[in-house]
């Protein structure tokens, strides 16, 4: 099946492109793909299953993005991954690795030690091994306990294979980074030159706890996002494409190269919905809006602005931990096409939370089953002819109007909770599930939809620029302005190269600059980020 977008061909002779793009993204549900020419327009998409070992699911959707293109295999020269992987890691606490906690903070820090509020069975998979040790800074820079080598190679004698990677934590590491980075290197020659090692100051922000949170989940992920770049290579391989480079799907939006992936998986958390949202903006060529997202099983609402996703300002749990590395802001509902419906004692009709999720072409009415979803009441009232509509006569007119007032009313709810003036909002709709949705919403002035929308996610990994960004603590009396911009600066430009950006398409696209009141030194907080095209 070939799909189309308003303004672009259906179909093109592909043997004048040389380069394709390939995307995909593995949601709950479903896996789609899609191919692009090197122009960004869409050559065709499709959907698949997720399949429970995820490569299947991953190898099946290219294989039927293929099956009817006439495309030399070797012009695929990129192929990008979103994936639920490393999020599902930590919420189902599978497959991820053992860490040895080194805080620099002794003897300042030991009131509360690592760990503190954690859930229990996640500790124990970590192996819940932590130290506190000499080292830190204060607020305003000066040493607050010189580092002692002799005292970390004794502990690091002591967990000698019992931890598979180190988390390293400093006390106002994200203003002075220097002690964490000769920790590292202590680990590094205690060990070996590629141990997996993460420093705070790379992965967190202010506040101890949450960048120790942070960086020791990263550090406990490495095994996961190495199993999936191992899945997607061979699923690629098993498919004929053997000259594509890699890439995944960062939560900003943006993509970086697999190798950058293997270091901070961290940053793949929630990219799933900032697929949809880059892919949403894609589609309806707008740079502010809010993007509704609607699955199998969940909707997705996140907000467009300035072309990209916009960042939370508070702190987010992950799988029960309090983090403050960068995050979407993203809200979900359990509401999605495979939402079961029910009617109340009260009278009143209930969509979700529950789903049958992949099991719809199974379960649903509509598609020859005994469960009333979401999708059959869209069938029943016009909205879709998926499956056989002639299936969900069995549903009354009265209880589909009722069910489908229940969708709007979520959507009109959850939407309003996203809005940031009371004025009527431009919604772009996205997602397989979105056939669901009525026609008009509540607070809404623009309701935009797109032919291609059910495969925005793997359109967004596709189209996504390579990002880099830079943060920490600037004192303006040791450094002034001017030099402490630039270097964030020139740091986010090497993190974007190191991530895959063409270095002569680099450019600043958010500066954010926070004094810290009463620090005698003057002191900013700065975070600068940049974003590149894909390097050639």
């Amino acid at each position: 099946m070939t799909n189309s977008s308003v303004g672009f061909p259906q179909f093109y002779q592909i043997q004048q492109i040389l380069d394709r793009f390939l995307g995909i993204d593995v949601g709950g549900t479903n896996t789609d793909a899609i191919i692009l020419d090197d122009q960004q327009h869409v050559i065709n998409s499709v959907k698949r299953h997720t399949t429970k070992d995820i490569q299947t699911g991953i190898s099946n959707a290219i294989q039927a993005v293929l099956a009817d293109q006439a495309i030399d295999l070797d012009q695929i020269s990129k192929a990008m991954l979103g994936t639920t992987q490393i999020t599902n890691a930590i919420v189902e606490r599978k497959h991820i690795a053992r860490v040895g906690v080194l805080r620099l903070a002794y003897p300042a820090t030991e009131a509360i030690p690592p760990y503190t509020a954690w859930p229990e069975d996640l500790v124990a998979k970590l192996s819940g091994k932590y130290a506190i040790v000499k080292g830190g800074y204060e607020y305003d820079g000066q040493v607050l306990n010189e580092l002692d080598p002799e005292e970390i190679n004794g502990i690091l004698a002591k967990w000698r294979g019992e931890v598979d990677s180190i988390a390293i934590i400093g006390v106002f590491a994200a203003l002075r980074v220097d002690q964490e980075q000769a920790a590292a290197e202590l680990v590094h020659a205690a060990y070996s030159a590629d141990f997996p090692v993460t420093v705070s100051h790379e992965v967190g922000s202010l506040g101890l706890i949450e960048r120790e949170n942070a960086a020791i989940l990263n550090a406990g992920l490495f095994r996961v996002i190495e199993n999936t770049v191992d899945g997607f290579e061979q699923a690629l391989a098993a498919s004929g494409i053997k000259h594509a480079s890699l890439y995944l799907t960062q939560n900003d939006g943006t993509l970086m190269t697999a190798d950058y992936a293997r270091h901070f998986p961290i940053l793949t958390i929630g990219s799933g919905p900032t697929n949809s949202i880059r892919g949403a903006a894609y589609l309806s060529h707008l740079k502010n809006a809010i993007v509704v997202d609607i699955g199998g099983t969940t909707t997705d609402l996140g907000v467009l602005q300035a072309g990209f996703p916009r960042e939370s300002s508070i702190a987010v749990s992950v799988g029960g931990v309090a983090t403050n590395f960068r995050m979407p802001d993203i809200m979900s509902i359990g509401l999605g096409g495979g939402s079961i419906v029910r009617q109340q004692q009260d009278g009143s009709v209930t969509v979700g939370p529950d789903s049958v999720g992949y099991k719809i072409t199974d379960e649903a009415l509509t598609f020859g089953g005994n469960i009333i979803t979401a999708t059959d009441i869209a069938v029943r009232l016009g909205l879709s002819d998926v499956g056989d509509p002639q299936l969900t006569k069995q549903i009354s007119l009265k209880f589909a109007q009722a069910a489908l007032q229940t969708i709007s009313d979520m959507i009109a709810v959850a939407i309003d909770k996203m809005k940031t003036s009371a004025e009527p909002a431009t919604v772009i709709l996205v997602g397989g599930g979105a056939i669901i949705a009525p026609h008009r919403l509540e607070g809404v002035g623009k309701l935009v939809r797109d032919p291609l929308g059910g495969v925005a996610n793997a359109i967004g990994a596709s189209i996504s620029q390579v990002s880099g960004e830079y943060g920490r603590i600037y004192p303006y009396n040791q450094i002034p302005r001017d030099k402490a911009m630039a270097d964030a600066k020139e740091k986010a430009t090497v993190a974007a190269i190191e991530s895959g950006a063409d270095e002569t398409t680099i450019e600043v696209v958010e500066v954010d600059e926070v004094p810290l009141a009463y620090h005698p030194e003057n002191a900013n907080r700065v975070k600068i980020k940049v974003v590149g095209n894909l390097a050639k």
